[in-house]
């Protein structure tokens, strides 16, 4: 049984092995492979499976605390056991320890020696006896030692944390500083650097060959490796070998040296981070100068309904900076960190601050590439970049989130610690304390409003250099180079588009927005739905603008072939009626009957317009000896819908008005009135005898 990743976990061994075993191994596998996720290390190379205790059910929990104890406990124990206990017969041997120093005799180390060789040989002593608990208890158990040394590094670890000790951390260094410690004691401990008068020379060209060996990948060297190869290669080119180990690391180390194998070492990029100057910078000296914008993890647990199981969990939020005062401006919550996050974000800092910044800088990250390729950066600011790739320390707002989390969030138990390069007492989260109060931990909106307090305490606190409330600060300062948003501008910058068009139909516009489908109509000055726009556009395809916080209106835009966008009109939520008489309230009689007759014009319009150009061309039914059929459902007499029509007919197929006065005049000398009917109709043969 052992922690791993701060969860409880149980092996194989602890459940199926001894004559009162918790399970048969069978049974255990078969629940296993029903249950993948309870495995939280797969057994392969060297590793053993770790099964999360509590993921198991209450019958085996409950039989396995009965013969062995509380989980919680049994590993509380083992970490007492592993208390540091100093030991004061190595810090006696280290303090009378003497060695000759050039001409110097009988020399001491320095008590900074003293107190790293005492620290490095307590924490061997507890290493050890670690080890062979753990060998000794796996093996009373019948099962595998394997892994064992795992155990051993992650105590090491820990305890480098408490008490800074020196010990190697790669497993392989730390198991042969232990086997030499056994054998040889405390003198073991006692660097090969301390009292060596030795000045061993290595030549350029012997450099530069020991440079090229602690570059090569194949095979890659360890420095005693490097330095068998070495003298291996300088016995061959007639060179004098070196003596020792130090001599070789006493090279390598060298400031002028040490950047020319280091990058094949740990990589360039971390090289790069070492070794690359840094720009020493002033901060904006007024407000909305400069913007930040990044994300993090939300650092308080909240919990969650899995399964039928209460599971902790976390989430990511997005946040906007000040870089001047530090005020939080914006933010968002969101399971990850996407453009929708960062635009909820950026939306509620310019609302927040009342104006655009000047300069907005956040990372390259895929969210803000999309965004980017809005043109959303370009309207919210005068001047917006991305920080250099890989690059944290040039970026205030992670100073800020690191002092933030430290300052503020630490002070609620439910604090998940600080991001993984932290360190301090606060750094790391109390796990154990945390699962015996799951059910004390936030719900999600609970988790929300707690991050809003946070973040107030944040902005209502004292600015580090100023010793003023950061929000008084951001208040009183003026940056003359910022101007007032509008809210026209506000609708183009956050007004969002949807992705594709959408077809206005008789039945209006659906457009559907973050999962909801919503209908939209365009409608005329006097309140009723534009049966004239219905008449133009059913059937056209609109792209869409729409306000995220408001769904009340949206704008239509058509779309020409180059992709340029052309504004329409506004849309507004269709109206509904009740269809029941019961449950219709005082209008809505009203807007049907008025709808009814809209559509019966329409249809009359129609048919006006379409016999028109039949006219014009020869081509209506009656003029081919056909009969045209009854316009269906028009609630008038044939004779009555006939007339109507010809009315209509007679505006779609009335000549053009003349334009100049003699045209006007010739129209006239080639009219003719008729009293019969009123109408005044133009004789063609009378205009040709005057050609």
């Amino acid at each position: 049984m052992e922690y791993y990743n701060r969860i409880i976990c149980v092996t194989y061994e602890d459940l199926t092995s001894g004559e009162n075993a918790i399970m048969t191994r069978g049974g255990l596998k078969s629940l296993l492979r029903r249950n993948p996720k309870w495995q939280i290390q797969q057994g392969c190379r060297g590793k053993y499976v770790l099964i999360d205790y509590y993921a198991l059910p209450l019958r085996y929990r409950q039989k396995f605390e009965a013969q062995y104890g509380k989980p919680e406990q049994i590993l509380k124990e083992k970490e007492v056991k592993a208390t540091l206990v100093f030991d004061e017969a190595a810090r006696t041997v280290y303090a009378g320890y003497r060695y000759d120093k050039g001409t110097e005799k009988d020399v001491s180390l320095p008590e900074e020696l003293i107190e790293e060789y005492t620290i490095n040989a307590s924490v061997l002593n507890i290493l050890l006896e670690r080890y062979n608990d753990c060998r000794a208890y796996r093996k009373a158990r019948g099962g595998s030692t394997r892994g064992v040394w795992d155990i051993v590094v992650e105590t090491s670890e820990n305890l480098r944390e408490t008490y800074r000790h020196t010990l190697p951390a790669n497993p392989a260094r730390l198991r042969e500083k232990m086997n030499l410690y056994k054998k040889e004691g405390y003198m073991s401990l006692i660097s090969g650097k301390v009292g060596n008068r030795s000045a061993t020379i290595i030549t350029e060209e012997a450099g530069r060959l020991i440079i090229a060996l602690k570059r090569c990948k194949t095979p890659v060297y360890t420095n005693r490796q490097l330095l068998e190869e070495f003298n291996r290669r300088a016995i061959e080119k007639g060179w004098k070998p070196l003596k020792s180990q130090l001599a070789l690391t006493q090279f390598l180390d060298r400031p002028e040296i040490k950047p020319l194998w280091l990058d094949a070492v740990i990589g360039e990029l971390a090289a790069h981070q070492l070794y690359s100057r840094k720009n020493t910078t002033v901060p904006a000296s007024v407000r909305d100068a400069l913007w930040y914008g990044d994300g993090t993890k939300l650092n308080l647990y909240y919990k969650a309904l899995e399964g039928g199981r209460t599971v902790i969990r976390t989430l990511n939020v997005y946040e906007v900076m000040d870089a001047y005062s530090e005020v939080f401006l914006g933010f968002h919550i969101s399971e990850t960190e996407d453009y929708e996050a960062q635009y909820h974000a950026y939306r509620m800092a310019v609302q927040t601050a009342g104006c655009k910044p000047y300069e907005l800088v956040s990372d390259n990250q895929g969210g803000h590439k999309k965004l980017q390729s809005q043109d959303f950066f370009k309207k919210i600011c005068r001047v917006y970049r991305t920080t250099a790739p890989y690059s944290g320390q040039s970026k205030t707002i992670e100073s800020a989130f690191g002092r933030f989390q430290a300052e503020v969030l630490h002070q609620d138990w439910r604090f998940t610690g600080c991001n993984i390069t932290a360190k301090g007492p606060y750094a790391r989260p109390d796990m154990e304390f945390i699962r015996a109060n799951v059910d004390k931990l936030y719900t999600l909106e609970e988790l929300k409003q707690a991050y809003i307090e946070a973040r107030n305490t944040w902005n209502e606190a004292k600015h580090p250099l100023t010793g003023v409330s950061r929000m008084e600060m951001y208040q009183t300062s003026v940056n003359p180079q910022t101007e007032p948003i509008t809210p026209e501008e506000m609708a183009d910058v956050f007004w969002l588009y949807t992705d594709k068009p959408s077809t206005y139909t008789s039945s209006g516009l659906k457009v559907t927005i973050k999962g909801r489908t919503l209908v939209y109509e365009v409608y005329g000055g006097n309140g009723r739905p534009d049966h004239e726009f219905l008449r133009n556009n059913n059937g056209r395809q609109f792209l869409v603008q729409y306000d995220p916080y408001d769904d009340r209106a949206v704008n239509l835009y058509t779309v020409d072939a180059s992709g340029g966008r052309r504004f329409a009109r506004v849309a507004k939520p269709k109206f509904k009626v009740h269809r029941a008489l019961q449950d219709q309230v005082a209008g809505d009689q009203a807007f049907i009957r008025a709808e009814i007759e809209a559509n019966r014009q329409d249809r009359l319009e129609r048919q006006a317009a379409a016999r028109a150009i039949e006219l014009e061309f020869g081509m209506t039914p009656e003029q081919m000896g056909l009969n045209r059929p009854k316009l269906a459902g028009i609630n008038m007499r044939d004779e009555e819908v006939r007339r109507e029509v010809d009315r209509r007919v007679e505006k779609y197929s009335r000549s053009p008005i003349p334009l100049t006065p003699g045209a006007i005049g010739k129209a006239i000398s080639q009219a003719m009135y008729d009293p019969t009917t009123g109408k005044v109709e133009f004789d063609e043969r009378r205009a040709v005898g005057k050609l």
